[in-house]
């Protein structure tokens, strides 16, 4: 059974910024594709942002482009999203989801094969 694992998130100011992570329990993260997604309080989960293992191409929500990073760091085989200059419409539960998909869209939810359990941001105005 894939345990996808998220840390790092928590209480911040409008303004602020948070760095979530991402990590694998028992393997490696070496999935064609991984994405952050996230849903609010009596909202759908929705996309935030994606990548492809090979070539390294991202994809980002509109709402969060300039603003959020996706990266992986090899070394540490964990993914991370950074989050800048947050706002209280990013408060929401954050997840971790990796694809098994090599072609096409990685920016649905049916794209996705394995999610993490989530952690709560929020943003206080």
């Amino acid at each position: 059974q894939v345990q996808l694992v998220e840390s790092g998130g928590g209480l911040v100011q409008v303004g602020g910024s948070l760095r979530l992570s991402c990590g694998a329990s028992g393997r490696t993260l070496n999935w064609p594709a991984m994405g952050w997604f996230r849903q609010a309080p009596g909202k759908e989960r929705e996309f935030v942002a994606a990548v492809r293992w090979i070539g390294g191409s991202t994809y980002y929500a509109d709402s969060v482009k300039g603003r959020f990073t996706i990266s992986r760091d090899r070394a540490k085989d964990t993914l991370y999203l950074q989050m800048n200059s947050l706002e209280p419409e990013d408060t929401a539960v954050y997840y971790c989801a990796a694809s098994r998909t090599t072609t096409g869209s990685i920016t649905n939810l049916s794209d996705y094969n394995y999610w993490g359990q989530g952690t709560q941001v929020t943003v206080s105005s």
